[in-house]
């Protein structure tokens, strides 16, 4: 690992900056770099102090730029990814996107690409966001690769948008409606995902193979809207949702500007339980044992406390 140079393309983003400390850790300050491209390098300034990243202005949907990034390179990280969107906008980031990528890739000679999807893919799944997941897969296991999939359930972590959001909606509101209640989730560290896609960089033995990222544990979502406003210290009641009512919610929230707090195509996407199917390999076979929620988010929700708690969780354990 510590010879390679990666292309990191959605590095910006809140897996995207544990991917890169942990590709740095690994360097051990080796010659080894990570370059990280993006529209807009001043949004990516939490990556400048890491010493052997580089974020570079471009725009991966450009093809030639694209094979230009990749010149150098010995393997990219796909994490590029929206949960909200039209149609077009999902074949863009999910299906055009990794074509591209394909492409460039025969083009500059790379073969190596760990590509970051979500479980519950399928083309019969419900919603276009896991349609175009699926399609996404497709079109880059077609391609001739030296390629492996993962398949993360929903990520949580000290920057996440997903339990930071309901503990701030728990701050302000007194009681929370909530579509979707029911649907079941399999949280999953943003550092274990980050040392997945690692040690599948470090490991030809991946190279074919799918596996899918999930903790120890299932919950509802409604059990972990409740657990995020008891660990920050907002409990309220969360009330669920009759499905009429919770898609009339969905349909409310994408008419406000600015990306919704949650849309219909969410919805459908809950319909498919977010949990491991028990027939891939999971964390476990890549040497990870993933953390438990109860374990992590107490510390990053409880406020003035998350950061210092969370790094003797780290120390204590080894990463």
């Amino acid at each position: 690992m510590n010879n390679r140079n990666i292309l990191l393309l959605g590095g910006t983003g809140f897996v995207g900056r544990s991917v890169c400390e942990q590709l740095v850790e690994r360097s051990g300050g080796g010659s080894a770099q990570v370059l990280v491209p993006s529209r807009r390098p001043a949004n990516a300034k939490h990556l400048l102090p890491l010493p052997t990243v580089r974020v570079e202005r471009a725009d991966v949907h450009d093809e030639a730029q694209l094979a230009a990034l990749l010149r150098g390179c010995d393997a990219v990280v796909n994490l590029v990814a929206i949960l909200h969107g039209s149609a077009a906008q999902f074949e863009r980031a999910h299906v055009e996107l990794p074509r591209k990528l394909a492409r460039a890739c025969a083009v500059a000679g790379v073969r190596r690409v760990v590509h970051v999807s979500a479980l519950g893919v399928g083309p019969a799944a419900p919603s276009r966001y896991l349609r175009s997941k699926t399609a996404g897969e497709a079109v880059l296991a077609a391609a001739g690769l030296d390629l492996t999939i993962l398949r993360p359930s929903v990520i949580f972590g000290e920057h996440d948008h997903f339990l930071n959001l309901f503990a701030r909606l728990q701050a302000v509101f007194p009681v929370l409606p909530l579509a979707g209640a029911q649907a079941r989730f399999q949280p999953v560290w943003v550092h274990d995902v980050a040392a997945a896609i690692v040690r599948c960089l470090d490991d030809a033995t991946t190279i074919g193979r799918v596996f899918e990222c999930a903790g120890p544990q299932v919950w509802t979502l409604k059990e972990l809207v409740q657990a995020a406003g008891r660990w920050s210290g907002h409990a309220r009641p969360v009330i669920g949702l009759p499905d009429a009512l919770g898609h009339m919610q969905a349909l409310a929230m994408e008419c406000l500007p600015g990306a919704p707090l949650m849309s219909r195509d969410n919805l459908d996407s809950m319909r498919v339980p977010n949990v491991a199917s028990g027939r891939l390999p999971g964390l476990q076979a890549l040497g990870i044992t993933p953390a438990s929620l109860d374990s992590v988010a107490p510390d990053y929700l409880s406020a003035g406390r998350g950061p210092a708690r969370l790094n003797h969780w780290r120390a204590r354990h080894g990463d």
